[in-house]
């Protein structure tokens, strides 16, 4: 089928690429795209920030948005079955009217179902719920090689397993089927606590484990000394109807409407300079009160969904998200190595997110276990980035951390083996399925995920 020459670049706009992109509309035209000879990749809505979605040097991105139809849903079960271009969105808009919403959210709703899968994304849950892929009944996937092949933790878990967190390096994610859950409204009762320094904010995400379903912390990524690491902790639980002012209660699945706002043009360097950084920052911990209060599930779990093209107040330079794990053991000590590096290069982002993760998933490229996750923005460009990148990955590697796979675009191949231990293992899953490596990206070969 015919291919169009496009910019492509991840939501952090670094890198940028110019590279063949193939639009399925139809069962056959999908299949006749991914059977075209060369270098391929699976390419949902580009919001994974770095270059997971950007395909090798001389390859072609396939795009799955246009095989977004919802194939089935069981009542009973709460099993959706939907091709892997719909998107978390559009899946939110007709179920959670219903009483039904997704079982794991990330921080934005417009990530592809085939997406959510391929990187495995985690929510403010994590600690709950786990990952997203456990909640994952089976998948159809069309191999590298042709044909297609349905998995499930019952038939050929292997696959099954490696494709979860997979990057999109066993194939093409064809249709998902995904467990959804009920829930009692559209709103949770968050409960807000100031965490005046580091220390004080991983204690109360840690002592709120057993009484919130959803847990995060804005932290304050530019405050030193006595006050380094503190932080507003949101936790969460959903509200009932009963819970509900009376406006609410008559409709308590339907959300609440607000002004669509958007960022119309690339911000200059100075909007997000230390000086305006230090100030946001200062008002927002300034401002929080301890308190608790209802909020609908479109500001709790999507704040800057509201905020159309929002990446561009970051302006040309583009930006990467740094996203770091700590086991409990390490996790105060790297969290502080981090946040002083990152004060020190006065290069922080008013957007610092800290959260509480529980075990591990079964899956040999699963990001999180028992301990904390730190993600946050840092403007470019990518030569004033890359020395701080650096310093933050030696962190990680001195306190046994990892970096995710879906934010990054800087850490060296040489550190993953020891991050991701089961790395050989998917490896080798990848090598029977993709003998000559044809579904590769720019991220799959620069950390050398292949062999």
């Amino acid at each position: 089928m015919a291919m169009t020459i496009e910019p492509l670049a991840g939501w952090g706009r670094l890198p940028l690429v110019s590279a063949p992109q193939a639009r399925p509309t139809t069962t056959g035209e999908l299949t006749a795209a991914w059977a075209v000879p060369g270098r391929r990749i699976s390419r949902g809505l580009g919001r994974a920030y770095g270059d997971a979605s950007l395909p090798a040097a001389g390859g072609f991105a396939l795009s799955a948005l246009g095989m977004s139809r919802m194939i089935s849903f069981e009542v009973a079960t709460g099993l959706l079955v939907a091709e892997s271009g719909v998107s978390l969105a559009e899946i939110i808009e007709v179920f959670l009217p219903r009483g039904w919403f997704l079982p794991v959210v990330p921080g934005t709703k417009f990530v592809t179902l085939g997406g959510a899968v391929a990187a495995d994304i985690h929510g403010k849950n994590h600690h709950v719920d786990g990952t997203f892929g456990a909640h994952v009944a089976w998948l159809d996937l069309l191999l590298p090689t042709g044909g297609s092949l349905r998995c499930s933790e019952g038939q050929e878990a292997a696959v099954f397993r490696a494709t979860i967190g997979g990057m999109g390096l066993t194939g093409h994610i064809a249709r998902v089927a995904i467990r959804l859950r009920r829930v009692p409204s559209a709103w949770c009762k968050v409960r807000t606590l100031r965490g005046r320094d580091l220390s004080h904010t991983l204690e109360l995400l840690a002592a709120n484990d057993g009484s919130y379903r959803h847990t995060v912390a804005w932290m304050d990524c530019v405050a030193v000394g006595d006050r380094l690491g503190r932080g507003v902790v949101m936790l969460g639980n959903e509200a009932s109807p009963a819970e509900l002012p009376a406006k609410n209660a008559a409709a308590p699945h339907r959300l609440p409407r607000r002004p669509k706002l958007a960022v119309p043009f690339d911000l200059p360097e100075c909007a997000l300079g230390p000086f305006t950084v230090g100030a946001f920052n200062a008002c927002y911990y300034g401002l929080a009160k301890d308190a608790e209060t209802l909020v609908d599930f479109e500001k709790f779990f999507f704040p800057l969904d509201t905020i159309r093209d929002w990446n561009r107040i970051y302006g040309r330079r583009g930006f990467a998200q740094f996203q770091a794990y700590f086991p409990d053991a390490t996790a105060e000590a790297g969290l502080r190595a981090c946040l002083a590096a990152i004060g020190r290069s006065r290069q922080a982002s008013f957007l610092a997110v800290l959260k509480r993760s529980g075990p591990a998933n079964d899956f040999p490229l699963s990001f999180l276990d028992l301990g904390y996750t730190l993600a946050l923005d840092i403007p470019g460009p990518a030569k004033t980035l890359a020395p701080l990148m650096a310093e933050l990955d030696a962190i990680l590697v001195a306190h046994r951390g990892k970096v995710y796979f879906a934010k990054d675009a800087f850490v060296s191949p040489a550190l993953i083996p020891a991050m991701y231990p089961r790395l050989d293992e998917f490896r080798l899953v990848r090598r029977s399925l993709d003998p000559a490596g044809t579904v590769r990206s720019l991220l799959s070969n620069r950390l050398k995920l292949h062999d």
